[in-house]
């Protein structure tokens, strides 16, 4: 696959797969860069600083923000979240994929700012239910964060007609192969400007 670069979010409930999808087509998709957030939220046992999330102050972020460092952020359940835009500008000049992993609050943002590059996936369980099943199964999170995950999940399915694609991550083989399509059509994607300036370019000749 020739690299070219675009923009891939993916969006869905905390306990869809979302992380096992990424790790299951990150060997087939081509060069990409894979956007580690910013947040103020408490460090997890077995997480690491700069792998999985940038673990900064409140005050440091807020600082950021002033510096009109991120992409998008968000306020998630009491803490903040956020993009740094200049890793992401860096990777697309290198012609990489850059990978999203963030709630509709940060699509709207990245959609907004960066509209012409961006492909992106709402990825979902089939049911409410099995969301449910998967968030206890977990049991990584005590049962009043797990409440507050269900309740967040039954408004963000609300804004699935926001997105491009809809994966319902029911078989993960087959969830796989449908995000590598949709991978390989976002490096596709070609910005409205250069659109225009191929068509000038054509009436030209």
């Amino acid at each position: 696959m020739n690299d070219t670069s675009g923009l891939l979010v993916l969006s869905g409930p905390s306990g869809a797969g979302k992380s096992s999808l990424i790790n299951k087509i990150a060997d087939v998709i081509g060069s990409y860069y894979f956007s580690i957030s910013t947040t103020t939220r408490p460090m997890r046992k077995g997480e690491v600083d700069g792998v999985h999330y940038y673990f900064v102050t409140e005050a440091a972020f807020k600082k950021d923000i002033e510096a009109d460092n991120f992409l998008e952020y968000a306020l998630v359940h009491g803490n903040y979240y956020g993009t740094s835009i200049k890793p992401v500008k860096k990777a697309l000049k290198k012609g990489k994929l850059v990978i999203f992993d963030i709630d509709v609050q940060g699509h709207d943002e990245v959609k907004n700012r960066m509209g012409d590059l961006t492909t992106s996936v709402f990825i979902t369980t089939p049911s409410l239910k099995e969301l449910k099943s998967r968030l206890m199964n977990r049991a990584t999170d005590a049962q009043a964060v797990i409440d507050n995950r269900i309740e967040m999940a039954k408004r963000e399915v609300q804004r699935i007609s926001e997105y491009d694609y809809l994966i319902i991550n029911d078989n993960l083989d087959e969830a796989a192969k449908a995000l590598i399509s949709i991978a390989k059509a976002a490096r596709m994607k070609i910005p409205s400007l250069e659109i225009n300036e191929f068509v000038y370019r054509w009436e030209a000749k």
